[in-house]
């Protein structure tokens, strides 16, 4: 790194992660105290000085998505009044993203009121994973750099099926871009899940667009919650002729009963990220495993830093 270094600070969201990235950039950790008063207010002591310094706080909005969300914004703050140079709010899986948009009358738009929190409260910039929908960009008056999973995804479909004849499927209409891209860097076929979803969290599969059968097919998409989804198309695209259906999903969300739907479903694997950190029913199911983001983030950070650029880390 240069000779004046940049800041890597965890708050507790995802620990193992911001360690993997310091690591990759061969860096300390910022020492810094993040914890909770009786009544679990959030109190945040940065214990080292950071006066001048480029700072980057590493934390998912994830379950709990209140608490993580707050421990960031109070962390933004302290660093804010503590004459940090710069401060970078590195959130490998933005919570609220889902909700972009008015889904009906009288209704928030709750992605757009998280990207004012998170300015307010002293960040200078964002770097983020697979948004759930690019626009979000918009919704912050700083700088926000959206990073890609597709390239440890096809690095890995490669890696482990290159040989197979593959069709990459979208298991909705609004995923389609992001599926294609995946199938562009393996130059293999594109099928689309046709859906109707009656309510949040509960999806029905209605048709499927291209022909999958004697293909293994693999399901790309950002976020798995509940896991009805991929599940449901699972078993669409095996009734259609398919040999074996996986799933490549940037954020492992995995909510209630999704880890148990998952294990039981037609699904080979079901491969996320670490942008959120597993939990110990995640790192026992017999078909899910992780890939690190660590690399991705800590080049991205590396770039930030030294004022290089950071989209043509996927040229």
């Amino acid at each position: 790194m240069s000779p004046r270094d940049p800041k890597i600070l965890a708050c507790n969201s995802n620990r193992p992660l911001a360690e993997a990235i310091a690591a990759y950039l061969n860096l300390p950790m910022t020492k810094a105290d993040i914890r909770r008063f009786s009544d679990m207010e959030v109190f945040v002591e940065i214990q080292e000085n950071i006066r001048g310094e480029d700072v980057f706080v590493v934390q998912s909005t994830s379950y709990p998505a209140n608490d993580n969300l707050m421990e960031l914004l109070v962390t933004l703050d302290a660093l804010r009044r503590s004459s940090a140079r710069r401060v970078t709010a590195v959130i490998p899986y933005y919570g609220y993203a889902r909700q972009d948009r008015k889904s009906g009358p009288r209704t928030p738009i709750s992605a757009k009121l998280v990207a004012n929190l998170i300015t307010k409260a002293g960040a200078d910039r964002v770097l983020t994973i697979d948004l759930h929908a690019g626009q979000i960009q918009g919704f912050f008056d700083i700088p926000t750099d959206n990073l890609y999973a597709a390239p440890l995804f096809t690095d890995d479909i490669k890696e482990r099926y290159g040989d197979e004849k593959l069709m990459i499927v979208s298991p909705d209409v609004g995923g389609v871009t992001r599926a294609r891209a995946v199938a562009r860097r393996l130059d293999a076929d594109l099928a689309i899940i046709d859906k109707r979803r009656e309510r949040a969290g509960v999806s029905e599969v209605m048709n499927i667009i291209g022909d999958v059968d004697g293909r293994r097919c693999i399901l790309v998409d950002d976020i798995v919650d509940s896991g009805g989804t991929l599940c449901n198309a699972a078993e669409a695209l095996i009734e259609a002729g398919a040999t074996s259906v996986d799933a490549y999903c940037t954020h492992g969300v995995l909510s209630g009963g999704a880890v148990a739907r998952v294990t039981s479903s037609p699904l080979t694997s079901l491969v996320t990220t670490d942008s959120i950190q597993a939990t110990a029913a995640v790192r026992v199911a017999r078909n899910i495993r992780q890939l690190t983001v660590a690399a991705l983030l800590g080049e991205a950070i590396r770039r930030i830093s030294e004022e290089r650029s950071v989209s043509s880390l996927f040229n």
